[in-house]
This record gives structure tokens, C-alpha cells and sequence, in this order.
């Protein structure tokens, strides 16, 4: 399996960024790391290697990012405006200097399938909620998507959360542009098990506004066996990548 890793400085972020790259051909998939990890975690957990199969068959081509989750929304020492503002930058680094550099590696301005587990699975929806028109599809796995439920609001919210928390904007999406993009969307899946420490209504809530607002998608709930941990994780994208792409 193809392996590079780059890094530069982003000026989103002011700070350097690393970025992993798995494989040499095939639809591009950006994950999105859980909690507060850094962009080679799949990597030490072993989803890459569950993934082996389709990166050496140029199937998919895997691209791995870190988060801003510690300086954000996981930051104890900053008062959520900080955490909305950062959220901003962050996004701005991923639509502006990932997406092309993605384009360039795959030599063309492919669909991205946005991808993560836990709250990497928020970062995933929210990206492709956001901005479907560089994105094309998502694998969210066991994820909350009210961001609101990681950390403490004291009372203040504004402009920056609410379009960082797909269970508020969604519901308020009637635009000609997005809302027409994410309706002829075809892999948006939303996945979650019932086991230990996972939390299914989480994703039930999300399917229902996806299904209000008439956006195509799959919500797949796994048994009482699959907790929210690793093995989950490794298994649901092992299936889905060889089942669905």
C-alpha cells in the first residue's frame, strides 16, 4: 500500500497541519478523526488495515487530516465564541487547502466521501452539510451531531455555532443551491451500533431531518454487540466500502 505523508503551514489555522495519504488510485475518502487525535489514529487503530483490501485495489484512495478539537469545541479554558470561531477557521482550512490538495493527488476535482467515527462522525456530516457542493457523500459512524453535547454553552450561543450544528441549520436549509445539491446526493450513510456507550438516537434524529427535508441517505442501527469502540468501527467500514462503493 502507497503511503505519504505531507504537512504545511495553514494559513486558516496559522499553524502547521499534517496530512496521511493510503493508495495510489480510486475515489477520494477524507477522514476525520475522533476526539482530540491527530491524523495518523486510524492508522494505530487499525481501520487502514481494514481497509487494505479496496486501497490496494485502487478502489479508494484514503486521505487523513488532524482536528482543531482541542483548541475548539473539546477546550475547557475558552469561552464558546472562541469555539465557534475556530470551527470557522477549521473549516476554512479543510474547503480551502485539503480539498484542492486532494484534487491534485487524484489529478482531477472529484466527489469526496467525507468520513469518521465518534466525533469525527460530527466533522463529516457537518463538512458535507455545509458544502455539498465539494463534497459527495459521507460514512458517519456512531457520531452525536449536536455539538452542543460537548461541551458546556453557559447560556451563549451565536451565528458561528448555529452554522457548525447540522441539527439546527438543517431544518432551516430551503435555499435553490444546497438543499437541491444534498437532495440528489446517493451515499450518505449514518451508522451506529446499540452496544456500549453508543447512542442510536442520536443518529435516529439525524435520518429524520434528513428524511424532512428530503435528502436521500441510509441509516444503518447494528446490534446490542457493537459498541463505541474500535472493533465497531474497523468492521462498519470494512463492509460499507466493499457493499456500497
Amino acid at each position: 500500500m502507497q503511503r505519504k505523508i505531507d504537512s504545511w503551514y495553514s494559513e486558516n489555522l496559522n499553524k502547521k497541519m499534517e496530512i496521511v495519504t493510503y493508495g495510489h488510485y480510486g475515489f477520494p475518502l477524507l477522514l476525520f478523526p475522533t476526539a482530540a487525535a491527530d491524523f495518523l489514529e486510524y492508522e494505530r487503530f487499525h481501520l487502514i488495515k481494514s481497509m487494505s483490501e479496496p486501497i490496494e485495489q485502487g478502489k479508494v484512495k484514503v486521505f487523513s487530516i488532524n482536528s482543531t478539537n482541542s483548541e475548539a469545541w473539546l477546550n475547557r479554558r475558552v469561552h464558546p465564541k472562541f469555539k465557534g470561531q475556530r470551527q470557522q477557521q477549521y473549516n476554512d482550512y479543510v474547503c480551502r487547502e485539503v480539498v484542492p490538495y486532494i484534487w491534485e493527488s487524484c489529478q482531477g476535482r472529484l466527489g469526496i466521501i467525507t468520513a469518521g467515527a465518534s466525533l469525527g462522525a460530527f466533522h463529516a456530516a457537518n463538512q458535507l452539510f455545509r458544502r455539498p457542493d465539494l463534497f459527495d457523500g459521507m460514512i458517519a459512524m456512531s457520531g452525536v451531531y449536536d455539538i452542543r453535547k460537548y461541551y458546556n454553552s453557559f447560556g451563549y450561543h451565536d451565528a458561528d455555532i448555529y452554522l457548525n450544528n447540522p441539527v439546527e441549520f438543517l431544518p432551516n436549509l430551503n435555499d435553490n443551491f444546497f438543499l437541491p445539491l444534498l437532495q440528489k446526493k446517493e451515499r450518505i450513510y449514518i451508522l451506529t451500533g446499540l452496544g456500549a456507550y453508543e447512542s442510536p438516537d442520536a443518529s435516529r434524529s439525524l435520518s429524520r431531518l434528513l428524511r424532512a427535508k428530503g435528502i436521500p441517505h441510509e441509516l444503518d442501527v447494528w446490534g446490542h454487540d457493537m459498541s463505541h469502540d474500535w472493533p465497531t468501527w474497523r468492521a462498519m467500514m470494512e463492509f460499507y466500502l466493499k457493499a456500497k462503493f
